[in-house]
């Protein structure tokens, strides 16, 4: 059986324990789960830096979610 080729990668990240009780509460906040959080703030990143365009399926969130800031 052939190997499914994933679209995601994986690797490690050394984060302080302040930051990381940060990053947990906040994720919690948003029903998110942390490496849901930490993908949110990473591409939430990148889209305002110019550095990744808004995918057409995340237009409305993006959106909604920048307004509020």
């Amino acid at each position: 059986m052939a190997k499914k080729e994933s679209t995601t990668k994986s690797f490690v990240l050394r984060i302080d324990a302040a930051t990381m009780d940060a990053l947990e509460k906040w994720a919690a906040d948003e029903f998110r789960s942390i490496n849901g959080q930490l993908q949110w703030i990473i591409a939430d990143a990148l889209r305002r830096s110019g550095r990744m365009k808004k995918p057409i399926n995340d237009n409305k969130d993006y959106e909604k979610d920048t307004a509020n800031q």
